[in-house]
């Protein structure tokens, strides 16, 4: 009668224990499963932003080169009116 009193409560244990088991790695199961989520999201917003640093990059690159062009063409428009306009 002890022996299987004694049984029984190990079997209870083992049970109580694979229970806790199952219930710690379906906890840490969705802590992962969380952060796997939250990396993902993080992965997308950061290559969304470098998408538009990039095309803000090249915009700034052609304004500048616009601007640069404008310059050169109203200094030789200068030029060609100012040579036009010296008397010899």
């Amino acid at each position: 009668m002890q022996k299987e009193k004694r049984d029984a409560e190990q079997a209870q244990r083992l049970a109580k224990e694979q229970v806790r088991k199952k219930a710690y790695l379906a906890k840490e199961q969705a802590i992962e499963k969380a952060s796997q989520s939250r990396q993902a999201a993080q992965a997308e917003k950061r290559a969304t932003e470098e998408a538009a640093q990039l095309a803000r990059g090249e915009a700034r690159k052609k304004a500048y080169s616009a601007r640069e062009t404008a310059m050169a063409e109203a200094h030789e428009s200068r030029k060609l009116r100012d040579k036009k306009q010296t008397p010899r």
